[in-house]
């Protein structure tokens, strides 16, 4: 059952499968899910949440922050061997308006080459491509996201 902080949560309604997600999920630890970004951020660009409705850093329960840093770090991987990008950006957001929101760290694949796209990289890329609005391709997410679960599980396997 879900907390009234969790009522009308966009994260968990895409997490538990309330609403769609394509692509679906991509990755989990004990307490951390991997998704495909729902926005208008290129194919690649990967979602890392707590599964419990979390709203700050400084609430994560000390396992939840043990598996981060190398969550971050094996997600960044991935993207970057999937998508020969030159830079994965990490931001946290933590808002929906003005308002606190579930926490997600979003992973995203950045090339040199969009220069020729953007005048400037990084949050201002991003801010541009929301303006945009255009979501990628379903298709895409899809096929980005069964490479990605197959690298994932194949590294998994490595460090065991």
């Amino acid at each position: 059952m879900r907390h009234d902080s969790e009522e009308n949560c966009l994260a968990c309604d895409l997490t538990s499968g309330v609403r769609p997600l394509p692509g679906g999920r991509v990755y989990e630890t004990s307490a951390w899910v991997v998704e495909p970004c729902i926005g208008p951020l290129p194919v690649g660009t990967l979602i890392v949440k707590p599964f419990r409705h979390c709203l700050s850093i400084s609430d994560l329960q000390p396992d939840e922050a043990d598996q981060l840093g190398p969550l971050l770090s094996l997600t960044s991987h991935a993207i970057t061997e999937l998508t020969n990008c030159d830079q994965v950006y990490v931001c946290l957001w933590s808002h929906a308006e003005w308002t606190p929101s579930h926490i997600h760290f979003v992973l995203q694949p950045a090339w040199n080459s969009q220069q020729d796209a953007h005048e400037r990289p990084g949050p201002f890329m991003q801010e541009t491509m929301f303006r945009s609005g255009e979501p990628p391709n379903d298709d895409e997410v899809a096929t980005f996201c069964e490479r990605a679960r197959a690298l994932l599980s194949s590294i998994e396997e490595e460090r065991k």
